[in-house]
């Protein structure tokens, strides 16, 4: 069974999300306020988080952005907050997903279910090759698909699910552009208003941590592509 953990301090909004769901068979570990999150995390398996922005004693911006110093895990934001700067920042620290208050629920479980399918990858990545490695001047990826790992000269490079999903597809769509649009439709399975920019924060994303833009091509107005060489 696996665990999403809620904070909110809307009590209503936390019992409906909980009661939705336990009926999907999600264990469900709720927070009123930031208190006692952190330390929770790190003693704790928890597979996916929703997380607000406002919060009574803190903001949710700055407590993902502590959780990613430790965690990977799937976060998505869950918040009236609609201006599209909150939805990139919410991005930019490393949020899978923003969704936007009043929500049907019903559509929230989807996305859940969504974003915990990439993180343990998706059709085409499973047609791949299982084991990959590529080259970009003196530097190597070595790519494991099954195991879900991603080496890069011989250091774990930590991925969030969505920057798994959108690494691994530029990988295995080597030197073929693909657009803005193609990346958010395979790596979130849905579009919406501003995908050109939340793309574009992703692959800022994933450039830093691969620390060489080489290896990601940018196709000025239409889209990137993963230049690397094989060498397996």
């Amino acid at each position: 069974m696996q665990t999403v953990a809620i904070v909110e301090d809307n009590k209503a909004i936390r019992e409906a999300v909980t009661a939705y769901l336990k009926l999907d068979d999600f264990n469900v570990v709720g927070f009123e306020s930031c208190s006692g999150v952190v330390d929770y995390m790190r003693n704790n398996t928890v597979d996916l988080t929703l997380m607000d922005i406002t919060l009574p004693d803190g903001d949710g911006f700055l407590l993902v952005k502590e959780i990613r110093g430790f965690s990977d895990m799937p976060i998505i934001f869950l918040t009236s907050r609609a201006e599209e700067s909150d939805r990139i920042l919410g991005f930019e620290l490393g949020g899978d997903d923003y969704v936007q208050k009043p929500f049907s629920h019903k559509e929230l479980i989807l996305r859940i279910k969504a974003v915990l399918r990439r993180r343990g990858g998706g059709a085409l990545e499973e047609s791949a090759d299982d084991f990959q490695c590529w080259q970009s001047g003196d530097s190597i990826i070595q790519l494991d698909i099954p195991g879900h790992k991603f080496m890069l000269d011989g250091e774990s490079v930590k991925f969030t699910s969505t920057e798994w999903k959108i690494i691994t597809y530029l990988i295995s769509n080597a030197h073929v552009v693909l657009s803005r649009e193609q990346i958010l439709d395979h790596s979130l399975e849905y579009s919406f208003e501003g995908y050109d920019r939340i793309v574009d924060t992703h692959i800022k994303n994933i450039r830093a941590k691969l620390g060489n833009e080489e290896w990601i091509e940018t196709v000025r107005g239409y889209g990137y592509s993963f230049s690397g060489s094989s060498c397996s």
